[in-house]
């Protein structure tokens, strides 16, 4: 860090906090003096500036940041980026709720597994380093998160709430389904306006760089956001006669986001390694007897861990004091989650909802139920004996 970016940290007025603090970058311009910053406040901000590992996609930090996104203050950001985010900037605020959103979408697809898709408080890489690793998971987050600035662009275009898109424009007279004419009407959602703003955006620090990293994030960069638009839906409102349906009238929309979830985790199951053509021009699948097509299909470079021991320099929390199932012989049970070390089991009390009446009118009464459950939790990793030893 040079003289020049901490006089900017110093001077910049809107950061509160060490995350905020973490959003400086060289060259940012200052602003207005804020209060004077004591030397432990500051060198704890600098300590966090100079050790905080850097990722290929610190945009992810948007979903941190919220409303108080500040394009010069988003760490990791690429002048195309930065440029489309100061051009933009209620794009920036969709862009970051749909970062919530596929952030609690990838960790309910992997909630039973040994990664489980855990983020780090006020870390600007969110993942921390498990995402320097060309791996499976991190060719499905960056499917997910693609698919998610997709979702959430397109979805605030039909809701009015960007001035530069709204509806698709495009869906206008008459077509035909499976059930017969129809007219285009209502708001259809404005997909591709969505896949172009994404790509222009998620891609942008990719095609910087021509290594095997970046054309394996590109690629699943791709196939997260296709992966939206192969779940729009035709929905109708039904125009006659007591609701004869003789009039159709016929809108495309967006699944919910789900869909596109379970899709990119079937995919994660099936992911493709591949390696890097001579010419660095693009890949190639590793196993020679593959037939088939990557197109359409996540792809990876390198092995993944097996995640079952913390290890803080790789970024990886292990699965000590996890919740697993006893009863099952799937990625959730206890032998799997566990790694084989074991698990203890406690009795905890547990309150339901039970007996549910519906009352007259518009109410439902239950009442509070409590039973015992065990639960399990995979053991610790047991210190070799010589550890042990003071």
């Amino acid at each position: 860090m040079n003289g020049r970016s901490m006089l900017c940290l110093m001077q910049s007025r809107g950061f509160s906090d060490s995350s905020r603090a973490m959003g400086m970058r060289n060259g940012a311009k200052s602003h207005h003096h804020s209060k004077p910053v004591s030397k432990l406040y500051f060198s704890f901000i600098l300590l966090l500036l100079i050790f905080t590992p850097r990722v290929d996609s610190s945009w992810w930090y948007i979903g941190a940041l919220g409303a108080r996104v500040i394009c010069d203050n988003i760490p990791g950001l690429v002048n195309k980026q930065r440029q489309l985010c100061q051009q933009h900037p209620d794009l920036m605020q969709s862009i970051s709720e749909g970062a919530k959103e596929w952030i609690r979408e990838c960790q309910h697809q992997f909630r039973h597994h040994r990664w489980n898709c855990s983020t780090l408080d006020r870390d600007h890489t969110v993942f921390g380093r498990v995402m320097l690793r060309s791996s499976r998971e991190a060719a499905f987050v960056y499917a997910i998160s693609s698919a998610g600035v997709v979702y959430a662009i397109t979805r605030a275009c039909s809701q009015g709430e960007l001035k530069i898109c709204n509806c698709d424009s495009n869906k206008r007279g008459q077509a035909s389904d499976d059930k017969g004419n129809f007219d285009w009407g209502g708001c259809s959602d404005n997909i591709n306006y969505g896949i172009k703003f994404a790509k222009a955006f998620v891609d942008a620090r990719e095609k910087m760089v021509k290594d095997a990293r970046a054309l394996m994030n590109l690629h699943n960069n791709r196939c997260g956001r296709m992966a939206v638009k192969r779940f729009m839906k035709l929905e109708c409102k039904c125009h006659g006669v007591s609701g004869s349906c003789s009039l159709r009238t016929c809108w495309l929309a967006m699944s919910d986001f789900r869909r596109t979830g379970d899709y990119l985790r079937k995919k994660y199951n099936t992911a493709i390694e591949v390696t890097m053509n001579q010419d660095g021009t693009g890949f190639m699948v590793a196993d020679k007897d593959f037939k088939g097509s990557t197109k359409n299909e996540l792809v990876y470079v390198e092995n993944s861990p097996d995640y079952c021991l913390m290890d803080r320099a790789a970024g990886y929390l292990g699965t000590a004091g996890r919740v697993c199932n006893k009863s099952s012989r799937g990625t959730d049970g206890c032998e799997v989650m566990c790694c084989g070390r074991g698990y203890d089991t406690m009795r905890v009390k547990r309150v339901t909802k039970c007996e549910c009446k519906f009352k007259w009118c518009c109410a439902v009464e239950c009442k509070d139920c409590e039973d015992v459950v065990d639960v399990h939790t995979c053991k610790p990793h047991k210190r070799p004996d010589w550890q042990d030893i003071t």
